[in-house]
């Protein structure tokens, strides 16, 4: 009986809080999860401008890949001691997933715009993957303000990095 006495003495100490751990593990692909913003946005301004539009392409496809992979790797660790995990977990994942459909739309609309009359006087027309990159774009901004304010409480309960929805 004795034996089991120092794991309940361990399990009372701060640094074995499993819900921390947790949120450290989180907070490490959160960080990661911003690397991508800002080459998206210079390749939807290359488009816009029908400027490199094949990097701009492979730029998108790129980013697309690395947000497909966050949601991977978020389904591969335990956040399940964390307050409002499941909507958390759901909000992140619906936000990734779309803003990776928005960039292989937006990544289509600059196969588009390499094309015939894609662009008109230095501007790339307007296409269905354009709208369709938008309204995901849409999606994912929803949804990561929504894991945005979930995720805050964390961070604040464990003292790690608080993230702005553009940053996740």
């Amino acid at each position: 009986m004795a034996a089991s006495a120092p794991a309940t003495d361990d399990s009372a100490s701060p640094s074995a809080d499993p819900a921390r751990a947790q949120a450290v593990e989180l907070d490490k692909l959160l960080a990661d999860s911003g690397d991508s913003r800002s080459t998206v946005i210079n390749a939807v301004a290359d488009v816009k401008g029908c400027d490199n539009l094949p990097q701009a392409a492979k730029n998108l496809r790129d980013a697309a890949k690395q947000r497909t992979e966050l949601v991977t790797r978020l389904s591969g660790i335990a956040v399940d001691q964390l307050p409002q995990h499941a909507a958390l977990t759901t909000a992140l994942t619906k936000a990734w997933q779309a803003s990776a459909s928005a960039d292989n739309h937006y990544a289509a609309w600059a196969d588009q715009t390499a094309g015939k009359k894609g662009c008109k006087k230095g501007q790339a027309r307007t296409t269905g993957q354009t709208q369709a990159g938008n309204r995901a774009s849409g999606t994912a901004s929803t949804e990561k303000t929504k894991a945005a304010g979930l995720w805050n409480a964390i961070a604040k309960t464990y003292g790690l990095t608080e993230r702005q929805p553009t940053q996740l």
